[in-house]
């Protein structure tokens, strides 16, 4: 058995989809189970969609997810350079083998002498236009020309490419992990370029190359790439390499949230939720949050990915990393795509809120406060805050609204709640509290609400028509933990000055 070789292979032009994170999940998870080795390979060899910044940006998601490769360009191995704009003197070598070998060949026509083509097939009622087997021998390349013609064309620096020689009417056949015995016709095929005019080499040859120099052992990948599958198994063949074939795994599509079609940047923005798994700048300096900056656990991020498209057939939904590595299986992968709901999605963030300890929740919680100008003070006061109001909350910013009022006064009081049922027996009975609560020497839970039910009894009023009113009072409206879990934590004076406050407001 060859030792498990798994590699995530974004390209740097942006922010990374949900759907490539969910890629390098897999990728990560099976590497993990095999004890294998999880490669980052950065394909950059499309320099004009290249962004700056974006490989960094790369790294950084995955290290927040927790997810991060055993090589990689900031984490080098035995297989590097591991920027395929590093490699570029590698390809070269490979494409001229099988242009030596028959497998390929050069073309020299120019961009205007392809459109012409595609007119005059067109015109000819030949709409579904390819360069393959059967136009080939219409084009200006080394197949049509002599070899003195060529080798003229090639000393003279003359732009050109080299492509695939495809052959028709043959069939191609392969196993997916996911899909099973797969069989495509390679009339459906092009002859793919392989090397570019600028000398750097496209997708379908550098991906071969670099998966056979790099060992790995399985390759998965996005369904959109299926149609691609047999050009990459006809490059394997045709260099040779048949045995050391990495296993192919085509990952279902995440969709729209109605499942008309793949999940885009642009549903994101029009339906209102994150793509990205965290912030990305475009060029023009246009932030879009990512699940993130919104105020998603990583753990109930990558939770929630893997269950798009995956389960363990059972009814579980709630798994930690250490789970998933034990119980994922490519044979549970779904062959179909997978819909995307941002409710379900916000669901896994609430079981994990409530899931993770609150000394935990409390460092991931402190930056939203200090965002929103809070200052949490004291960490043990602040985990145990954190520990009243975490079962309400959703998402990290959820925890401004559910925990402000323990570190300031409300800057609003919903009084408009309380002053349809408010009196003077009411009135009388918090200037008593608050005369009561400030002789008190001890300020402790139970003899709190001891004293508050007995002065209650004693103004012939239900405790329940006071607590509301009285948490208006401390917290600002209908909503927060225990009234005197509220009362504990914010201290007498902070308590008798909000009640003192509220009173006035109602004369």
């Amino acid at each position: 058995m060859k030792k498990v070789r798994v590699r995530f292979a974004p390209s740097p032009t942006g922010g990374l989809h949900l759907g490539g994170v969910r890629t390098a999940l897999f990728n990560f998870l099976f590497a993990r189970q095999h004890n294998g080795t999880f490669v980052l390979r950065v394909e950059d060899t499309d320099q004009n969609r290249f962004v700056e910044g974006a490989e960094q940006y790369i790294w950084d998601c995955l290290d927040w997810c927790g997810i991060l490769p055993d090589e990689a360009p900031l984490a080098p191995g035995e297989c590097g350079p591991y920027r395929q704009s590093e490699r570029k003197g590698i390809y070269m070598q490979y494409a001229q083998q099988l242009v030596d070998s028959g497998h390929a060949y050069y073309a020299f026509d120019t961009a205007e002498e392809i459109e012409n083509l595609r007119e005059s097939l067109k015109a000819q009622g030949e709409s579904d236009w390819q360069y393959g087997f059967h136009t080939r021998h219409r084009m200006r390349n080394s197949l049509t020309m002599t070899k003195e013609e060529t080798e003229a064309l090639l000393s003279a620096d003359f732009p050109h490419v080299i492509r695939l020689k495809v052959e028709g009417n043959e069939m191609i056949r392969f196993k997916d992990m996911i899909r099973g015995d797969i069989e495509m016709s390679t009339n459906t095929v092009d002859d793919k370029v392989l090397m570019k005019a600028d000398g750097m080499p496209t997708y379908h040859l550098a991906v071969v190359v670099d998966d056979y120099l790099m060992k790995i052992t399985n390759a998965f990948r996005g369904e959109e790439w299926l149609p691609s599958a047999p050009v990459h198994v006809l490059l394997w063949k045709y260099f040779g390499w048949e045995k050391d074939m990495p296993e192919w795994a085509h990952l279902p599509l995440i969709l729209k949230p109605d499942g008309n079609g793949k999940l885009s940047k642009r549903d994101g923005e029009r339906l209102g939720f994150p793509v990205f798994a965290m912030q990305w700048k475009d060029t023009a300096g246009k932030a879009v949050d990512g699940f993130k900056e919104m105020g998603f656990l990583p753990e109930a991020f990558i939770n929630m990915l893997a269950l798009l498209g995956w389960n363990d057939g059972t009814e579980q939904e709630v798994f930690s990393l250490e789970e998933l590595v034990q119980k994922f299986s490519m044979d549970r992968v779904h062959s179909h795509g997978a819909k995307f709901d941002f409710e379900k999605a916000k669901w896994f963030n609430h079981e994990w809120i409530k899931r993770l300890p609150s000394k935990e929740l409390a460092d991931r919680v402190a930056p939203f406060m200090q965002h929103a100008g809070i200052e949490t003070g004291d960490k043990n006061t602040f985990v145990k805050i954190i520990d009243l109001v975490k079962d309400r909350c959703t998402l990290l910013p959820d925890f401004i609204k559910q925990a402000a009022f323990f570190f300031r006064a409300p800057q609003h009081l919903n009084l408009e709640a309380v002053k349809p049922k408010w009196n003077d027996d009411k009135n009388n009975f918090f200037v008593a509290l608050i005369h009561s609560w400030q002789m008190m020497q001890e300020w402790k839970h139970d003899e709190l609400e001891i004293n508050f039910k007995e002065i209650a009894a004693a103004s012939r009023l239900k405790p329940g028509e006071l607590l509301f009113p009285l948490r208006i009072m401390l917290v600002g409206d209908k909503f927060g933990p225990g009234v005197f879990d509220i009362i504990m934590l914010i201290g007498k004076e902070e308590t008798l000055q909000r009640v003192s406050k509220a009173l006035q407001l109602l004369k």
